[in-house]
């Protein structure tokens, strides 16, 4: 630095007289070495930043996806309604013209991360299951018995539970003072 600008840079920052260039520098390497700290933080709040709002993005985009996907399972079940009934009916070619359909609908939505979930025979879990009938049985822990509606989960997540009958456990007599209370 000239004499020149290390007169007026002392001007600028008011330290008055008798700094050396050396303090000078000193004192620039320290604040350079703050700016670049504070660039850094503002770099790093940047990332994450721009990270939340990718995942918020996705998240908002998938939720859009599975709202659709629940409002088509309604009509997946009526089509399974209308194969039933012409199924009962004998209408061969009706029957086969719904059974595609329904077939193609089911396809289309499971290749975007629908899956049925599997509900007769495995433990009743409230997560999974929404419990419309209960009847009493023997078994040692509560069973599904029968699906009533099935339950769907969209791309690991539960979108729809099963509507479900459960045969509820035998109930463990209870032990007070050795002796048995039913």
């Amino acid at each position: 630095m000239s004499d020149e600008k290390v007169a007026q840079h002392k001007d600028q920052k008011g330290s008055g007289e008798g700094v050396s260039p050396e303090a000078l520098l000193v004192q620039e390497k320290t604040r350079n070495e703050e700016l670049v700290r504070q660039l850094k933080y503002l770099q790093a709040d940047f990332e994450n930043y721009r990270k939340r709002t990718d995942k918020e993005t996705m998240e908002a985009g998938e939720s859009s996806v599975r709202n659709l996907v629940l409002r088509l399972l309604s009509v997946v079940d009526e089509l399974a309604l209308a194969i039933e009934n012409a199924r009962k009916d004998g209408s061969v070619e009706l029957l086969e013209g719904i059974k595609m359909v329904h077939k193609n609908l089911v396809a289309s939505l499971e290749a975007e991360g629908l899956e049925r979930m599997k509900a007769v025979g495995e433990a009743f879990d409230p997560r999974l299951h929404e419990a419309v009938a209960k009847v009493q049985g023997s078994s040692k822990s509560d069973v599904v018995i029968e699906e009533i509606r099935p339950g769907y989960t969209f791309r690991g997540r539960v979108i729809r539970p099963s509507m479900v009958k459960v045969e509820l456990g035998a109930l463990e007599p209870k032990v007070e003072g050795g002796r048995k209370h039913e």
